[in-house]
């Protein structure tokens, strides 16, 4: 009988020891151990304007862009002009408006509930300058608040060697990060933090093909020192002075490896600012070697 209860302890443990060395985070159980700060993803832009027209950047919805494997999301916010909501509108709700940012939240928590293992980005902008409270409603009320990552309350910005892993923010249960461009305020809403207070960006709205530019944009007179980095690596083309995502060029903009490709720009990017991007803003995630891409950024 004492044999028996030894053989089953045993068993156990082994099967525990399995279960450990299996466990993925985003995916890969390499990323389990690293800090935020140091996984490098690519990032869907403009993810909320989904379609075939021209003021529009990705081919598959926000659930499909999760399920394809993009963990960081950005979208554009404005006030609606009639009934006042705010919506995920493109440069203005006239010209493209995806909907409610409660209803975009709520898509994202019904995945969230169903990927335990996965970390969320989201980066807002705030075309209209509203309250940060706005955005916290519309949080609190899609129920994907208590998700959010709140860094200790007596730092402006969480130094990068102080982000948790992967793991210990899945394990936590606070495994959404929120970014806000402009107006954010972490002394009244903790979770939403400032964009540029933790990165900087590279220039957007790019017509060259080759992304032959890695210089800092905004914010203006920043250094690299301390913070992490955004690449902005989606192609637009000027029609008649208006400026429209490229969709023809996807393919080779999208591209792991190649002139123009996500690989040549974040090793530009590595030679003049000494590390890897945190994040690779693309549009229509779908086309090109987007993951490839991530992977080769990562080591995998």
């Amino acid at each position: 009988m004492a044999f028996y209860r030894i053989l089953m302890v045993f068993v156990l443990f082994i099967a525990a020891v399995a279960a450990h060395s299996t466990t993925k985070c985003n995916g890969h159980a390499e990323y389990c151990n690293r800090r935020y700060s140091n996984v490098s993803l690519i990032g869907a832009h403009d993810s909320p304007f989904v379609g075939p027209l021209p003021q529009q950047n990705q081919n598959i919805e926000v659930t499909a862009q999760l399920n394809f494997g993009i963990r960081f999301l950005q979208g554009q916010t404005h006030q609606h002009p009639e009934n006042g909501k705010l919506e995920l509108c493109h440069t203005s709700c006239l010209l493209e408006d995806a909907g409610s940012l409660e209803d975009f939240l709520r898509t994202v928590k019904t995945w969230m509930d169903n990927n335990p293992n996965e970390v969320i980005t989201l980066l807002l902008t705030n075309g209209d300058s509203l309250p940060v409270s706005r955005f916290n409603q519309a949080f609190t009320s899609s129920g994907i608040k208590p998700y959010a990552f709140v860094p200790p309350s007596n730092l402006k910005a969480l130094p990068m060697n102080a982000w948790p892993t992967l793991k210990e923010l899945i394990d936590s249960g606070t495994r959404l990060v929120v970014f806000l461009d402009y107006g954010a305020d972490v002394t009244t809403v903790p979770y939403i933090l400032d964009e540029f207070a933790y990165f900087f960006e590279t220039p957007y709205d790019v017509t060259d093909s080759s992304f032959s530019d890695c210089s800092i944009d905004r914010p203006a007179k920043a250094t690299p020192d301390g913070r992490m980095y955004i690449v902005n690596h989606f192609l637009d083309v000027d029609i008649l002075g208006i400026l429209v995502p490229d969709r023809l060029s996807a393919n080779k903009t999208n591209a792991a490896t190649g002139p123009g490709s996500i690989g040549a720009q974040s090793d530009l990017c590595r030679s003049i600012h000494g590390r890897i991007p945190n994040f690779v803003l693309v549009d229509f995630v779908d086309q090109g070697d987007v993951l490839r891409a991530q992977d080769a950024l990562n080591g995998l």
